[in-house]
């Protein structure tokens, strides 16, 4: 009995590239699964990553598949015009994010430091903003969000929306800021109890809470100078 050629919709859960990225991560890809992603399909009798293997063995690898052309790759059987572009489109974006500069993170030394990035975002606004700084275990800012949008006197703030950012960014540590526009440096009860919440939080899920600061248009209020924490 001839057994037909499998192809990668037939094939388990765990051995689908697209499923395995998004359930085991990227790094557990093999270059030609990669590859595979980038095509979608490989021909009737041939699945895309047994395509993708056959094209790299032929090139000699990635960097070499990097310099064949649109017409090289469409000598493939199973590689039209579209698919030679993704990966020709693919592996350039690759040679450049390798050419490009990587930029210095920000490191917090001091309260002084975090006010000098909050202030142009949120000091001379006419409403209330909450936002987060996400630091890594050297204290750089690897990213941060606004968390909430309010009024005058005051903004909502989901906590659980904080950790959840914080894990996905693989944060250690965060700065909390919010801007009070009445010019008022002195924290409010609200916020003093908002601040708490988090902390605790924070201490269950091994993120630790450096500071919260009050930012005016010229001033800032730091819950860790003044001995709140």
């Amino acid at each position: 009995m001839e057994v037909g050629h499998f192809t990668i919709r037939d094939w388990s859960e765990d051995d689908k590239p697209r499923e395995k990225l998004m359930h085991k991560g990227k790094g557990i890809l093999s270059d030609a699964e990669l590859i595979a992603i980038l095509i979608g399909s490989g021909s009737r009798n041939e699945s895309a990553v047994d395509l993708s293997k056959r094209i790299l063995a032929s090139a000699g690898g990635i960097n070499a598949l990097a310099k064949l052309s649109i017409a090289q790759l469409m000598k493939f059987k199973g590689i039209g015009e579209a698919k030679a572009i993704t990966i020709i489109a693919a592996l350039e974006l690759g040679r450049r994010r390798k050419t490009e500069e990587i930029p210095e993170l920000t490191k917090i030394t001091s309260s002084k430091k975090a006010f000098q990035i909050m202030q142009p975002i949120i000091g001379e606004l006419m409403h209330e903003e909450f936002w987060v700084l996400f630091l890594n275990n050297s204290n750089k800012v690897i990213s941060k969000a606004q968390l909430s949008k309010g009024g005058i006197t005051g903004t909502a703030v989901d906590v659980r929306l904080i950790f959840k950012l914080a894990l996905e960014n693989g944060a250690t540590g965060l700065i909390l800021c919010h801007n009070h526009p009445s010019g008022s440096l002195l924290p409010s009860e609200a916020d003093k109890q908002i601040t708490k919440k988090i902390r605790d939080a924070g201490n269950n899920l091994d993120v630790k809470i450096l500071d919260h600061l009050i930012i005016t248009e010229s001033k800032y209020y730091s819950f860790v100078d003044e001995g709140i924490f």
